[in-house]
């Protein structure tokens, strides 16, 4: 952090000189320029004064070390002070055609004579020629070299900037790294204070999810040894009695059939730790698609018309068809859980409701009951892992006490919010709202 904060403050102090220092220079060249076409105006009048009093010959007298051009009124060149007369017309040229049109005029370009880039003025005498002076630009170059000895300030001011940024950066991250993490409480610095009541509560956070997790994970390995010993321990002692040769012909078909049962408990079970282990880790089918909520549920009735029936509970479908983007399976496991418990914790002759419908923000799914309901101390805990109302039951009625979990788990995954409304004595209602 000392260096990205150094290398910022640096950089800002480097590009602020370079911009001053652009700035100074631009100004100055732009000064300078200007100053030495002032001074060939003031040159060029004095010229043409002693050319109008004594001709030719004042123009051969001045070793001013400017270079003189006469010109007649039709271009051609009636003296130069630096080289042989040259042939060709010079009126085509930009500062001679302008001193002509307007009486002055300037400019700068390569010449042709030397190779070097000039700076020209022309003027219009009294006579109708023109008189044009020309000076290096590299005049103008030199007198900026006469200021060089600023750009040695720009550097030695880098280096001190350089020094300050190391020091400030030094000084600002001291105050931080000094913070004890473990009693951040303690702190010296005062405008850390925000820092440090974040680092405070991000630490109380994090120990409080902490001991929330590894009361749950507690709960959860308790929870899965007694679901599993408790079928497993009827299995060993069924087939105990078995090889033993304690159990009569007429009884062996029953006793399979025990065995049987209690192996698929267990097998239920282990499959729902499965799915809520891939639902916690995003282990899913990556293929997502469009699925009609409306659809799937009427898939999920016929496959619990059988087990609706046995306990004399009606089920039925109303609403109206209603897409969402989201994996099948795990859609299909959430409803069928809702409806399955629907129909457990429901009395002889009571029925199942399923609504789907769609909102303005998506996709509704409603799965109400005539149950025995659910006490309002228990209604938060529902959907927590092995969670039952009435433990005392649990056999009798059946299940792994996960099915509410998965489709906990299954409406993180979908990213769609769940909400339960009970009743005791009167029913349940289940709904999840599906997001677009």
């Amino acid at each position: 952090m000392t260096k990205t904060i150094f290398r910022n403050t640096f950089l800002v102090g480097v590009s602020v000189l370079l911009l001053c220092a652009a700035l100074f220079f631009g100004v100055q060249y732009r000064q300078t320029e200007e100053e030495t076409y002032a001074a060939l105006k003031q040159e060029a009048l004095y010229a043409e004064q002693g050319l109008m009093l004594s001709g030719e010959a004042y123009l051969k007298s001045l070793d001013d070390g400017n270079r003189i051009t006469w010109i007649d009124a039709d271009g051609t060149v009636l003296y130069d002070s630096e080289f042989a007369l040259p042939a060709a017309d010079q009126s085509g040229f930009d500062e001679v055609r302008a001193a002509f049109e307007t009486g002055e005029g300037q400019g700068s370009r390569k010449s042709e004579n030397s190779g070097n880039q000039t700076m020209y003025y022309a003027r219009l005498c009294k006579d109708g020629t023109v008189l044009r002076l020309s000076r290096p630009l590299s005049v103008v170059y030199y007198a900026l070299e006469a200021v060089s000895p600023v750009l040695w300030v720009i550097v030695l001011v880098l280096l001190i900037s350089g020094a300050l940024s190391f020091r400030a950066a030094k000084q600002i991250i001291r105050p931080i790294n000094a913070i004890n993490l473990e009693a951040p409480d303690t702190n010296t610095y005062p405008e850390l204070a925000p820092l440090v009541e974040k680092i405070r509560e991000q630490k109380l956070t994090i120990e409080s999810e902490t001991s929330q997790r590894e009361q749950m994970r507690r709960e959860f390995s308790a929870n899965v040894s007694h679901e599993l010993k408790t079928p497993l321990t009827s299995i060993s002692g069924f087939a105990e009695l078995m090889a033993e040769g304690l159990v009569d012909e007429d009884r062996m078909r029953e006793f399979s059939r025990d065995i049987y049962k209690e192996s698929q408990r267990t097998i239920t079970l282990i499959d729902d730790i499965i799915k809520l282990s891939k639902l916690d880790e995003g282990v899913v089918e990556p293929h997502s698609e469009s699925i009609d909520l409306y659809e799937l549920s009427s898939d999920v009735i016929e496959s619990l018309r059988a087990v609706a029936e046995r306990r004399s509970v009606s089920i039925s479908l109303a609403g109206g068809h209603a897409s969402v983007r989201g994996v099948y399976r795990i859609l299909n496991e959430m409803v069928y859980n809702l409806c399955d418990n629907a129909i457990k914790y429901n009395r002889p002759g009571g029925s199942v409701s399923i609504s789907v419908s769609e909102t303005e923000t998506g996709a509704r799914l409603s799965v109400s009951d005539t149950g025995i309901g659910i006490p309002p101390e228990h209604q938060k805990r529902v959907f927590e892992r092995f969670y039952r109302v009435d433990k005392s039951h649990s056999k009798e009625i059946g299940g792994t006490g996960l099915g509410l979990s998965i489709v906990k788990h299954g409406a993180q995954f979908h990213n769609a919010e769940i909400s339960l409304s009970s009743e005791v004595g009167v029913g349940t209602t289940v709904t999840l709202d599906f997001r677009k």
